[in-house]
Formats: C-alpha cells, sequence, structure tokens
C-alpha cells in the first residue's frame, strides 16, 4: 500500500470562473462569454483557502475562464498570500494593463503566466479566435516588464500551429519570459473537435527531441514541455547516450520535480463548480469541495491513491523500466484508451521487459 502522505501537494490550479472573454479551439472546457454557474462565493472561497493552507502550502494559481473576470480576484489573491500560500496568476493576458499589473502587485500575486500559441498575430489569434489577442498577449508582457511582475509564457500546440514551435519558444525569450512551457494539447472539453489535428506520435518524438537540443544550449529561461512525460525517459536517454548529466533547472512556481506525469501526485486541479481532478486534463473528478474538505480528497481519494502506486499501472507503462521517471500521461491514457492506469498511447518505447517476452 502506498503512504499518501509521502506525496505532498505542491501546485494547484483553481478555475475561480468558466467565463472568458475569449472561445479558445483548445479550451479544454467550454469557456467563454456565457458560461458560468455553481461558482463560488467569496466566503466560500476563503473557506476553501483556509482547508488548503491547513495542510499544506502549495503554490495555488488561480486560473480560469480568465480569472481577471472575477471581481473579487484580488481579494482571493489577498487572502491566500496571508494564509503562506505561493500566489500565481494564469491569464490570456488580454485585459492586463498597468493598473491591473499595480493591483497584481498589491494582492501577493507573485508571478503571472500568459498565453502566446503563434510567433505571429496569424497564428494565435486563428487559435484564440479572436483579432488582436495576439497584440494584446504582447502588451501584457510589457505592462508586467515594467511593473517588475515575473511572468511565464504558455503555449499550446497541435498540428495547426506546430510548426511555429521554434520561433514561439525565441519570441517568449524575447519578451523576458522566467519560463517557457510547451503544452502538447489534449482532446478535453473544446478540443475534443480537435481529435484529427492533434499531434501524432512521429511529431511527438521529434518535437521533444528538439526541445532537448533546445534546453541544452538554454541558459536564461526555463523550459519545459508539459503533457509530454516520456520527455524525461527520452532527455535521460539522450543525456547517457552522450555521457551527459542530465540535470533539471527548477522554478519554485513550477508543478513539481523532474519528473513526468505527476497528476494526483503532487499537484492537482479545482473546477470552477468544486470538483477536484488529478490535473486539469483529467477527466474524473475525486471528490467535491463542497461535500468533502480538499485535505480529505487529496489524502483518501482512492483515485488519487491509485494514481501514486505504479504497481496498478498496465500495459507498457506497467512493464517500463522509466515508470518513476515518466509515468506516461494518464489523461492522455483514459482519453485515449479508456483506462488511466493504461500505458500512454503517444510512447514509442519498449520497455526491457517486453523486449525479453518478444
Amino acid at each position: 500500500m502506498v503512504e499518501t502522505e509521502n506525496f505532498v501537494l505542491q501546485w494547484l490550479a483553481w478555475e475561480i470562473t468558466s467565463r472568458c472573454n475569449l472561445s479558445c479551439i483548445h479550451c479544454r472546457s467550454q469557456a467563454g462569454a456565457d458560461a458560468g454557474g455553481g461558482e463560488f462565493s467569496t466566503a466560500q472561497a476563503a473557506a476553501l483557502i483556509d482547508d488548503i493552507a491547513s495542510f499544506s502550502k502549495p503554490v495555488l494559481v488561480l486560473s480560469g475562464g480568465e480569472p481577471l473576470l472575477r471581481p473579487d480576484i484580488f481579494e482571493l489573491a489577498g487572502h491566500g498570500a496571508s494564509r503562506g500560500l505561493r500566489m500565481a496568476l494564469a491569464s490570456n493576458g488580454a485585459l492586463i494593463s498597468d493598473g491591473i499589473c499595480g493591483r497584481i502587485k498589491a494582492s501577493g500575486i507573485r508571478i503571472v503566466s500568459l498565453s502566446l500559441d503563434g510567433s505571429t498575430s496569424a497564428v494565435h489569434d486563428d487559435f484564440r479566435r479572436q483579432p488582436g489577442a495576439f497584440n494584446a498577449t504582447l502588451a501584457a508582457a510589457g505592462a508586467l516588464r515594467r511593473h517588475g511582475i515575473d511572468f511565464i509564457v504558455n503555449s499550446s500546440f497541435t498540428r495547426r500551429n506546430q510548426a511555429d514551435i521554434p520561433e514561439v519558444y525565441r519570441l517568449a525569450k524575447s519578451l523576458g519570459a522566467r519560463a517557457w512551457y510547451l503544452f502538447m494539447v489534449l482532446p478535453t472539453g473544446r478540443a475534443e473537435a480537435l481529435r484529427e489535428e492533434l499531434i501524432g506520435p512521429q511529431d511527438y518524438e521529434e518535437i521533444l527531441g528538439w526541445h532537448y537540443r533546445m534546453e541544452k544550449d538554454e541558459s536564461e529561461m526555463l523550459v519545459r514541455p508539459i503533457c509530454a512525460p516520456h520527455y524525461y525517459r527520452l532527455a535521460l536517454q539522450k543525456s547517457r547516450a552522450e555521457g551527459l548529466s542530465w540535470k533539471r533547472r527548477s522554478l519554485s512556481f513550477s508543478t513539481g520535480g523532474a519528473k513526468g506525469c505527476v497528476c494526483g501526485q503532487s499537484i492537482a486541479f479545482i473546477s470552477a463548480q468544486g470538483e477536484v481532478q488529478p490535473c486539469s486534463y483529467f477527466p474524473t473528478s475525486a471528490g467535491n469541495v463542497k461535500e468533502r474538505a480538499f485535505s480529505e480528497i487529496w489524502r483518501h481519494s482512492e483515485l488519487l491513491r491509485s494514481l501514486r502506486d505504479f504497481s496498478r499501472y498496465k500495459g507498457r507503462c506497467g512493464a517500463c523500466e522509466y515508470i518513476k521517471v515518466c509515468g506516461g500521461c494518464r489523461a492522455r491514457a483514459e482519453l485515449y484508451g479508456g483506462d488511466y492506469l493504461g500505458e500512454e498511447p503517444l510512447c514509442s518505447h519498449k520497455p526491457e521487459r517486453k523486449r525479453g517476452e518478444a
């Protein structure tokens, strides 16, 4: 039996609203101007923050939707900061101005993530389905930089924009981002309609190879592929073959250590309606915080406990010598194969034990 006390919550994303000023093609939910309902009141939100802080001090990311649409956003941020949580804000950038930057700093938010899915307005605005979204993100980055607020750039990719990956990386660096996170879109929410244009196994491996080569030369900005856990296996294999010691740099607002899938192990997600999910892409709930304390769900949910027990993993993941390095994307295993403990569908690695059986 896996001891759940060994799994410390380090990073928690909370969808404080499902309303959004954009309607992006890859949104993991159905966020939009007309979305909403069942969201926390200010008092309920403060109580949830108190419960989280009672047993852990994770990074708490106020997310959405677009969290800046919530009138009490800075009140909630200040409450979290007063409880010792490291507060972060995840925004599409369109509403960030010099005035908002002043309120961000005053509230105790210590880092902001911006969305940038293309190196040009043609690519980014197509993804975001909003003319002017690209220029708004660049303006937000400039405002944050002027006010001395650290920011991360999150970039999501499908076949539609994968050719732009190197240019997006270079643009994120030129903007002064502390980190650049490359997201491999999963078919959840609105992105379900994109299933046929999601990046396939061969391109996936090639992109991760590019990321490894790029990361070896990157010395200023933290870079990390997200929802791509077998990058950690690939990077370890390549560095060993090259006689290198591969060490991961870290950021105090990152999603955990040098490991692949950490959903339900060191990270979690809370929806606008209170559903606790192992990560924002994982389709199954571990419980609802309006019915049961988050601290209890984190410690005792059978779903979360099963994710922490590698002996229960199946297929190639269950037999893999890199299980503790990679873990395989649990959300992708569920979304593609119907079993979250099954094997990672986009991984090409054949474990030594499987080769022996063959």
